[in-house]
C-alpha cells in the first residue's frame, strides 16, 4: 500500500522534511516513488510547499496520507488572507 509521508533529511537538530509517496513497508528514509514537496519546521512560520495536484493524483489512486501530511495539505490548500 502506498502512503504519503514525511522523509527526514537535514542534519542533527536541524530537521528538514520531504513529502514523498512511498510504500508503507519501506523504512522512513528508504525508497520512495515520488517527491511531492518539502516542509521546513524551523522558521516561524514554517515553510510548507506541496504539489497539491500530484498529491490528489496519488490519493485518487489509493495512497493514504499520514496525519501530519494531511494537516500540511490542509494548510497549503487554505486560501491566502488579504
Amino acid at each position: 500500500m502506498l502512503s504519503i509521508r514525511l522523509r527526514r533529511t537535514g542534519t542533527t537538530k536541524r530537521p528538514y522534511y520531504r513529502v514523498v509517496v512511498a510504500d508503507s513497508r519501506e523504512t522512513r528514509d528508504g525508497r520512495f516513488v515520488e517527491i511531492l514537496g518539502h516542509y521546513d519546521p524551523r522558521p516561524d512560520p514554517a515553510v510548507v510547499q506541496i504539489n497539491g495536484e500530484r498529491a490528489r493524483y496519488w490519493i485518487d489512486r489509493g495512497a493514504k496520507a499520514t496525519d501530519t501530511v494531511r494537516s500540511l495539505l490542509k494548510r497549503t490548500a487554505a486560501p491566502a488572507q488579504a
